[in-house]
């Protein structure tokens, strides 16, 4: 079994072990958070580093995915995302087998695939990104780069998402529509035309609020 190492401690992280237990592939080998948190438990695990200790441990291990959660901004994630690449680590798909992933999809390095999870035929998943507990993906929609599709969120067909963008819990979009890079749409928010402008959204019709 190959080893991998988490990049955060917190909420997500948890999500994401359950995911990666259930997928028997990889034995978690170490959990990386910041000094104060050294020592804590996180389920069966502890958080044995930090974060600073990235370019040391890459000497030691190759596989690394990024386990902190995304709702606000994709900076820190796509922050240690650079690291890592530039370091060499190899950030691989995790997708638990709760979820349904059409073979005539494509998913993007560093991305998870939480329990329940659709992505449907033809849709591509770009990379670092979180498709959380029974998000949808539907056929030919399109996630940039570090999004988050959180959970029971629907993307409908060939709609895009763009890249650092946060689809919230129970959101909607129409099919087709286009939503800006660097985007948080509202939990339960309904999108039915384009945004061109980044921002935050909410409401059913979705409204820029910030």
């Amino acid at each position: 079994m190959e080893k991998i190492v988490l990049i955060g401690g917190g909420g997500h992280c948890r999500s994401v072990i359950d995911v990666i237990e259930s997928q028997g592939r990889y034995e978690i080998a170490e959990i990386l958070d910041v000094e104060e948190k050294l020592g804590d438990q996180i389920l069966n695990y502890e958080i044995s580093g930090k974060d600073t200790d990235i370019p040391e441990l890459v000497k030691k291990y190759n596989n690394f995915l990024i386990t902190i959660g995304q709702i606000n901004s994709a900076k820190i994630r796509i922050k240690f995302y650079k690291e890592l690449k530039k370091l060499g680590a190899n950030l691989p798909v995790i997708i638990s087998p709760n979820a349904h992933v059409s073979k005539h999809a494509k998913i993007g390095e560093g991305s998870v695939i939480m329990h329940g999870a659709i992505i449907n035929a033809a849709a591509k998943v770009g990379i670092n990104n979180i498709i959380n507990t029974n998000a949808v993906v539907e056929h030919d929609a399109f996630t940039g780069s570090h999004c988050h599709i959180s959970t029971g969120a629907f993307l409908n067909g060939e709609a895009i998402l763009g890249d650092g963008s946060f689809l919230g819990s129970g959101a909607r979009t129409a099919q087709c529509v286009e939503i800006s890079k660097d985007t948080v749409v509202g939990a339960s928010s309904y999108v039915h035309k384009n945004i061109t402008k980044s921002g935050v959204y909410i409401g059913a019709p979705a409204k820029k609020v910030s």
